[in-house]
């Protein structure tokens, strides 16, 4: 009698090879933060944003970096400040005098992969200028919408500890992040290995030229698609579902999760699968992704922050305490 093998519905075999070729490019000069660097592949390929949130020094813009060098597409980067302004970012009119009327100049927004750097220090004026950018993908200025390249992806770093000339990050803002990464410091055998690594490069001034381009920005866009296909059965929605609503209902929370939580967390879920070459969710695969997509959504009571409870552990209990679908 033949063995019956298991049809995937779809092949991601080209899109678990690309992954692991970024690992394994960004792996030849970021040591460790596997995390960090999957969460990060994970919102492009669910065209999210993500914000990094680390102390100064755990090459949170580096690893931004290396990614968009991996893929073939435009980059470019923002170092936000105190005086920055919205036209600094998304662009201007400006007076042509040969043609006698205003053109709209483009800012550096306009690209595939759009770094952030520090960005809870810009003020609110420059801070709600993203709003339409990073949600619908597209800048109206005088009354005209220029839409964004696609892909497009924006990745920002703010530093938790420095509050000196930085600006809280509005919750319809944090709302639009994907992910928030906490990236921590690297283990004693991870450190060793970084300047074992370092020393062998010589005072390599840019490090990204060790870095090859190893997908275009057209694979990406057939990535996305694919990442969508996954199947994730109906309880698996309803488990979903029950995480976000006991968010509203949880006595140490001020705040609960958005409905657009519950979209990222399915849609992660699935990307998360996808890149393990799976066609199907799993429960892990959800309460894995739930820390990163909640933590900067839901606020805590000012009780419990002041007994020095955690979003994570809130988080964590509200897991414990929502049946797992079998």
């Amino acid at each position: 009698m033949e063995e019956t093998t298991f049809q995937p519905r779809t092949d991601f075999t080209a899109l678990h090879e690309a992954v692991v070729a970024i690992r394994e490019q960004i792996g030849k000069v970021i040591i460790g933060q596997h995390e960090m660097i999957d969460l990060l592949i994970a919102g492009l390929l669910t065209q999210g944003h993500v914000l990094i949130e680390g102390v100064p020094g755990v090459a949170k813009t580096l690893t931004a970096k290396l990614l968009a060098r991996c893929i073939d597409a435009d980059f470019s980067r923002l170092q936000f400040t105190p005086d920055i302004m919205p036209a600094d970012v998304i662009g201007t009119s400006i007076f042509n005098p040969e043609k006698r009327e205003f053109e709209y100049k483009r800012g550096p927004v306009f690209s595939n992969l759009v770094l952030i750097d520090e960005i809870n220090r810009a003020p609110a004026k420059t801070q709600a200028a993203l709003f339409e950018v990073m949600e619908e993908r597209q800048i109206t200025n005088d009354g005209i919408t220029h839409p964004l390249p696609a892909p497009f992806m924006v990745v920002a770093t703010q530093n938790p500890i420095e509050q000196e000339g930085t600006y809280r990050l509005p919750e319809a803002q944090l709302d639009r992040f994907l992910f928030k990464i906490e990236v921590k410091y690297p283990a004693l055998a991870e450190e060793i290995s970084m300047l074992q690594a370092m020393h062998q490069y010589n005072g390599l001034s840019d490090l990204t030229q060790l870095v090859e381009r190893v997908v275009t920005a057209i694979q990406i866009m057939e990535y996305q698609v694919l990442v969508r296909k996954v199947h994730i059965e109906d309880k698996l929605l309803h488990y979903i579902a029950a995480l976000i609503h006991e968010t509203r209902n949880n006595a140490s929370l001020y705040l609960g999760a958005s409905p657009r939580a519950s979209l990222a967390v399915m849609n992660c879920a699935k990307a998360i699968a996808a890149m393990q070459s799976r066609d199907f969710v799993t429960p892990d695969d959800i309460v894995s992704m739930l820390p990163h997509v909640l933590r900067h959504r839901i606020m805590l009571t000012p009780e419990r922050e002041m007994e020095g409870i955690t979003a994570d552990e809130v988080i964590s209990q509200i897991v414990k305490s929502v049946e797992v679908p079998r």
